[in-house]
């Protein structure tokens, strides 16, 4: 498998998404790849916490003080209402889930977080996974800085072609879904 595609999918659709993002926090045991693609983006400051005793370190971060959540914790309502708590007003937060066959269990998550974000998308990564997208704001495939997309260097994978088409999804996935996912 391509390492290099899931560090790059997870951090570009989110910060390629996000208007004016500057603060991002990252919750993973797994950062040296994502601080790198983070490290393409000028002016964007990176915090990063472990997924292991995630609530407490999310309590020490500022409320409203983070634009994207870079989450590989496993979800639940009290991680999910802490996310919610650090992001800004127009934050998004990119996630794992279980994945798209499991449809039980993404209700669930998708429940949990249809409380905070008005838009939430799962995206394929590339490597046969997939992450689910929630936002406060911006929609992923409506609102790219397609700019900045162009202006990332090195990149093996991502680009802006890769982008929006991540969000396409085969219908029996959006039949299962429909109503649930927002987009």
């Amino acid at each position: 498998m391509k390492e290099f595609i899931y560090p790059e999918m997870l951090v570009h659709v989110a910060v390629c998404t996000h208007k004016e993002p500057k603060n991002v926090l990252v919750i993973s045991n797994e950062t040296a790849g994502i601080e790198a693609e983070i490290a393409r983006h000028s002016d964007v400051s990176t915090q990063i916490i472990s997924p292991d005793n995630v609530l407490d370190s999310l309590r020490d971060v500022e409320d409203n003080s983070i634009d994207i959540v870079l989450s590989e914790a496993k979800s639940d309502p009290a991680v999910e209402a802490h996310i919610n708590r650090v992001l800004n007003e127009k934050g998004l937060v990119v996630c794992n889930h279980p994945g798209l066959e499991e449809v039980e269990a993404n209700k669930s998550l998708l429940g949990i977080l249809g409380k905070y974000y008005k838009i939430l998308m799962p995206y394929n990564v590339g490597t046969g996974e997939t992450l689910l997208l929630g936002s406060k704001e911006y929609h992923p495939t409506a609102d790219i800085i397609l700019h900045r997309t162009d202006m990332l260097d090195g990149q093996s994978y991502y680009n802006c072609d890769v982008h929006p088409a991540a969000f396409a999804m085969p219908n029996y996935i959006r039949k299962e879904y429909f109503g649930i996912i927002r987009n």
